[in-house]
């Protein structure tokens, strides 16, 4: 049988078949063996084969199809391995609030990087525009808004929880999920919960209050589920992601995925330039210019330390 992966506990997984039959899956141990450097060798949106179930009531994931895209981030605590998210995805929203919980702009850039590294296509959902309690609340989002907006991001402000009443809300967000299969991203706490249950009531996804002690969102998904949209397209909602750790990438490319920095990198004097020292630098010229965010340049720089730590801990080898 052949099949869609639309939910994954980590040990189990549930496959929608090609004839529209749901059949929870294990994988077969070999997969782990096959050098694919992941905690999760299969992941949501991922077509599969599987052999028929037997006596115990469930089948074996077999086979994985070629990936069209993926996107991935370095595992919690294991610095070796990484974690797929999603995989054939069409597009990701990236659910970014300013406060309550705070979404910084270092996490969004490495998301943002990530997704341009395995060419998935990223809109910024500024959410809870109804909580915004101060001018400079407002004035950061409106910011933040602009900032990515100029480098060639789609950015749409809204407020969830108005969502399921508010057409004029609904109309533009339906507009862009109807026909794809689109990841929903963010920190636990930024409203997913609350997107998905206003475009599918039947999910049923639970919402939690946020911490006032702690300003953070408690984790209400524990897994990566696939849900069908009434109107066509699926969504994929994964856990609240806390951290955004780099994987896979080269530190002499890892400027290309800043779309901003590749683009003036184009008239730096060498063509290797690491844009941190070397004379002739367009992008640190574009920088004191103010054509270039600072908040961009100094995520660029923490992700390249992220490499910088990588290659010293293979070098004390």
């Amino acid at each position: 049988m052949h099949g869609r992966v639309v939910r994954s506990t980590g040990s189990w997984y549930d496959v929608r078949t090609d004839e529209g039959l749901l059949v929870p899956c294990k994988v077969k141990g070999n997969f782990r063996l096959r050098g694919i450097r992941t905690t999760n060798p299969v992941a949501v949106g991922d077509g599969v084969t599987l052999c028929e179930p037997g006596q115990e009531g469930h089948a074996f994931i077999t086979e994985i199809d070629e990936r069209r895209n993926y996107i991935i981030r370095r595992a919690s605590n294991l610095s070796k391995q990484s974690h797929i998210l999603a995989a054939n995805i069409d597009q990701a929203l990236l659910l970014v609030t300013v406060a309550r919980p705070e979404t910084t702009t270092t996490f969004i850039d490495r998301f943002l990087a990530s997704a341009e590294a395995y060419r998935v296509p990223v809109i910024l959902l500024f959410n809870k525009q109804d909580d915004l309690r101060t001018d400079e609340e407002r004035q950061l989002s409106e910011y933040l808004q602009l900032i990515y907006s100029h480098i060639g991001y789609k950015c749409l402000p809204l407020s969830a929880t108005l969502l399921a009443d508010d057409e004029s809300q609904r109309a533009p967000l339906r507009q862009l999920l109807e026909g794809r299969t689109t990841l929903l991203a963010g920190h636990s706490g930024v409203g997913k919960s609350t997107l998905l249950n206003a475009f599918i009531p039947d999910a049923k996804a639970r919402t939690a209050a946020i911490s006032e002690a702690h300003g953070s969102g408690q984790h209400t998904t524990t897994f990566s589920e696939l849900y069908e949209l009434p109107f066509g397209g699926s969504l994929i909602d994964v856990p609240g992601i806390k951290g955004f750790g780099t994987f896979d990438m080269e530190r002499e490319e890892l400027g290309h995925y800043f779309r901003d920095i590749f683009a003036v990198s184009q008239d730096c004097r060498f063509s290797n330039c690491t844009h941190t020292h070397e004379p002739g630098c367009a992008v640190r010229q574009a920088l004191e210019e103010h054509r270039i965010a600072p908040s961009r340049y100094t995520s660029y720089l923490s992700m390249l330390e992220d490499k910088d730590e990588n290659r010293y801990r293979e070098s004390d080898k």
